[in-house]
């Protein structure tokens, strides 16, 4: 039956031009925020990349390009910066929630006769008339003139799973999707006026992922960038007085041995790996990951599941498969029948193979589909306007009709008109006590009548129905949810389900899945518009249905302002918001186009247990970089010290840049390599620059008092400049290297290796002539050998002890302060699920 309403009038070429020229087609914005251009200016024009590039321009253009070897790293932190912001600009840039390539509309020719035309989504304008049928996507909002059973699936938008019926004068909303029948419609809004633009629009500027590596690492280089300028004038005046003043420095030429000594000085307070290897440790978690199926689309994403103590859970898709099965059959005998009529299960799988049976006939499929197929007679095909299909059959086995539909409909009037009324009201009874609980409940009646030969007399339901049997259906729940949320309850994780359906469906499925203190579900048209009571709700309440987008996204901020770290996974367009602004935003690979472009990881499988193992990729990730702030750290402290004493006493700096390159490499850097890609199996705990810091400052002030003594025992003894650097490079390299021995512990087979390599690269430097040349070192006497080696001796001790002291303190201080190494287990279970 068609539903006509308003005239249907198409546009003619005219018209379609006037309304491309003001503006009203539909072209959807594109602009995501930041430009190539300024994300190179906020990575490259920064006071740190100006001190430390002009450093190395400096050495470069006085000839001295052994001792620009940092350098190196000063480019790969601007290029890995900029490209990691350009590549999630590029994803944002192709969010799109209509993925439809082409529109049909009706135009007007020449003659003023409508013709069909295919053209490009971006070719529709205001007032056009688009034909839809099954299998459209909307490509602009419309309103229906003139609707054949048309049906309209929204749940990607909207979250509400069932097909909803599109009378004449309803709303279509662009991104939503025709499932059944056929129509017209008019197009009211274009472009960025349009519900799929208004929907991306925000999820579509550019940001990046909340990250505590990250912010932590940014503080670090704020504050280091600020002690640059005062240290480094202190610096400079100190080594241009240490070479006879500046005006002798000046005249004589030693300004040039001076300026070497200043960026030596300087280049030292720099971590300048850090940032590199923290990059190379997420970027080796990334490369990790997908091989199990997830898609990092921004590094920082890696570490991210590893602080998040909020878990947000879209139903459908996420926490379900997404599709119906078949829950229990409840045969219906009435009166002193002892069975239901013959060949309701034959009924149940002609039903179940129609062709256009919709989701939920088609999950009676596993258990009806091999029972003897009918010859049928005639039928009424589903209408989600009726709830209800029906069908006659030319077989004895199943006499009369035989109908299936939403009981209340069906069984209307059924209890009055027929002679077992109070059974029939009974079976209403448990059919609404079945919804209630959150199963989809449908009934099979029967008729002994036939039903009509004429199809508008069909649109009505057969006389004299009885029930046959009560059918209920549940949403498929992921074979993994109930496991996979069993592993962050024991984590401490909190669990939230947001989802658009009915909270009753919504609070059975988490029921199923496992999810604690669920209840019947809220609804959430009766959320509080204030944030306080929001707040409130959100503390108290974990299962939501009836969530609009704007309120998915309302709840994620209302969880971050109660201190949680929030991540939101889902798959549909109405969840977009939600993942834009939660800590970690996750999709599924089936999921819509514009969820998986705003989102920060994506489960190309689908696969929900998945995310434990990127919680332990983001964990080792954490706790290995945060051994390796520890580890730079400790060497800016000591770069810090000397710079400032070296200064003040205006004596030379008793490194070349090359040489604390190369003391780098042995203590620090080559090590780093192996420590940020170690198996670490510690929990997860906030504050991980407090405890760096902790740590790095009596490590780093240890290390400088030993150099410091024994740099001026050597100065005070009238040693040369060559015999103080090879001095100073013994003293540095064998204290340093026990911050690596207290850090690579636990000791395995890997890290004991690194340690001894980086032990014996020491004799490398002071015995191999190319080598030595190179770092323009000397020979000390035996007395300065033996300084060096008693004073790094005593320094390694008292590093040791320190460190044994501030591990103590931290274990009898907040667990919030710590990382809770009997966690250990955890971890390991996190792979588990896969």
């Amino acid at each position: 039956m068609t539903d006509t309403g308003a005239t249907t009038t198409a546009l003619s070429a005219t018209d379609v031009r006037e309304r491309i020229e003001r503006g009203q087609a539909n072209i959807m914005p594109s602009d995501t925020g930041r430009s190539f251009w300024r994300i190179l200016q906020a990575n490259l024009f920064t006071l740190f990349n100006l001190i430390v590039g002009g450093s190395f321009a400096l050495l470069l253009v006085l000839g001295y390009w052994q001792d620009a070897l940092f350098g190196f790293f000063v480019i790969a932190n601007v290029v890995i910066g900029v490209a990691q912001e350009f590549r999630a600009k590029l994803t944002l840039s192709r969010l799109a929630v209509l993925n439809a390539p082409r529109a049909r509309v009706l135009r007007l020719d020449e003659a003023g006769a409508e013709n069909l035309h295919g053209i490009r989504v971006a070719e529709v304008v205001l007032d056009d008339v688009l034909v839809l049928s099954a299998g459209d996507q909307v490509t602009a909002d419309a309103v229906v003139l003139e609707a054949k059973g048309l049906e309209v699936d929204e749940s990607m938008l909207t979250g509400e799973a069932d097909a909803i019926d599109a009378h004449v004068d309803r709303e279509l909303l662009s991104g939503s999707t025709i499932v059944g029948g056929s129509g017209l419609a008019r197009v009211i809004r274009v472009g960025a006026d349009s519900y799929a633009a208004r929907i991306t629009a925000e999820a579509k500027q550019f940001s990046l992922v909340a990250s505590e590596l990250r912010s932590g690492i940014a503080s670090i280089i704020k504050w280091i960038t600020i002690l640059l300028l005062p240290v480094g004038a202190i610096v400079v005046n100190g080594q241009m007085q240490a070479v006879g003043g500046w005006e002798v420095a000046i005249a004589s030429g030693a300004w040039r041995e001076a300026a070497v000594a200043s960026a030596a000085s300087l280049i030292a307070m720099i971590p300048q790996g850090l940032v590199f290897m923290t990059s190379v440790a997420l970027a080796v978690g990334a490369v990790k990951l997908a091989r199990h199926e997830v898609l990092v689309q921004e590094l920082a994403a890696v570490e991210g599941l590893a602080r998040v103590d909020m878990l947000c859970l879209d139903k459908t898709g996420t926490l379900t498969e997404g599709r119906l099965v078949l829950d229990s059959v409840d045969e219906v005998a009435l009166g002193s029948a002892v069975a239901p009529p013959a060949g309701w299960d034959a009924a149940l799988g002609h039903f179940a193979a129609d062709r256009d049976a919709n989701a939920t006939a088609k999950a009676l499929g596993e258990r009806f589909a091999a029972v003897a197929s009918l010859e049928l007679r005639a039928a009424v095909p589903f209408s989600s306007a009726r709830k209800w299909s029906a069908a006659e059959f030319r077989d004895p086995r199943a006499t009369g009709s035989w109908v299936l539909g939403a009981p209340d409909i069906v069984l209307r009037g059924a209890s009055a008109a027929g002679s077992h009324g109070a059974e029939i009201d009974a079976v209403l009874d448990r059919t609404r006590e079945l919804a209630a609980s959150g199963l989809r409940t449908l009934v099979l009646a029967h008729s002994a009548d036939e039903l009509p030969e004429t199809e508008p007399a069909r649109a009505h339901l057969p006389a004299r129905l009885e029930p046959a049997a009560v059918l209920t259906f549940r949403e498929k729940v992921r074979d993994d949810a109930a496991e996979t949320l069993g592993y962050f309850r024991e984590q401490g994780v909190s669990i939230r389900v947001i989802s658009g359906d009915d909270p009753r469906t919504v609070a059975a499925v988490a029921r199923e899945a496992g999810v604690d203190h669920v209840g019947d579900g809220f609804d959430a048209r009766d959320l509080p518009a204030d944030e306080a009571g929001l707040d409130e709700v959100m503390r108290r309440e974990h299962v939501f249905g009836r969530v609009t987008p704007e309120q998915k996204k309302a709840m994620v901020l209302s969880l971050q302002r109660l201190g949680h770290t929030v991540a939101m996974s889902g798959d549909g367009v109405n969840d977009a918001l939600a993942l834009k602004h939660a800590d970690m935003g996750i999709a599924m690979g089936s999921g819509a186009p514009a969820t998986r472009a705003v989102a920060r990881l994506v489960l190309l499988d689908g696969q929900f247990s998945r995310l434990p193992r990127i919680g332990a990729e983001g964990r080792q990730v954490i706790a290995n970089v945060e051994r390796l702030a520890k580890l730079f750290l400790s060497k800016t402290t000591y770069a810090i010290l000397f710079a400032v004493v070296f200064g003040a006493l205006l004596w030379p700096f008793p490194f070349l840049p090359r040489q604390l390159s190369i003391v780098d490499g042995l203590t620090i850097g080559l090590p780093a390599l192996v420590l940020a890609l170690l198996p670490n199996i510690q929990r997860y705990r906030p504050g991980f620059l407090r405890r760096a810091a902790r740590f790095c400052i009596p490590s780093g002030l240890i290390v400088g008092g030993t150099l410091i003594s024994v740099v001026a025992y050597a100065y005070l003894g009238g040693a040369e400049s060559a015999v103080v650097q090879t001095t100073a490079v013994i003293t540095l390299t064998l204290t340093a290297l026990w911050v690596l021995v207290i850090l690579s512990r636990p000791f395995t087979l890997v890290t004991s290796l690194v340690v001894v390599a980086a032990y014996l690269g020491l004799p490398v430097l002071l015995f191999i002539p190319v080598v030595t040349d190179f770092l323009q070192l000397g020979a000390p006497p035996l007395e300065l050998v033996l300084v060096a080696v008693g004073a790094s001796l005593i320094g390694s001790v008292v590093l040791e002890v320190t460190h044994r002291l501030v591990s103590r303190q931290n274990a009898q201080g907040s667990g919030d302060d710590s990382i809770d190494e009997a966690a250990a287990p955890d971890v390991g279970r996190a792979a588990r699920p896969e």
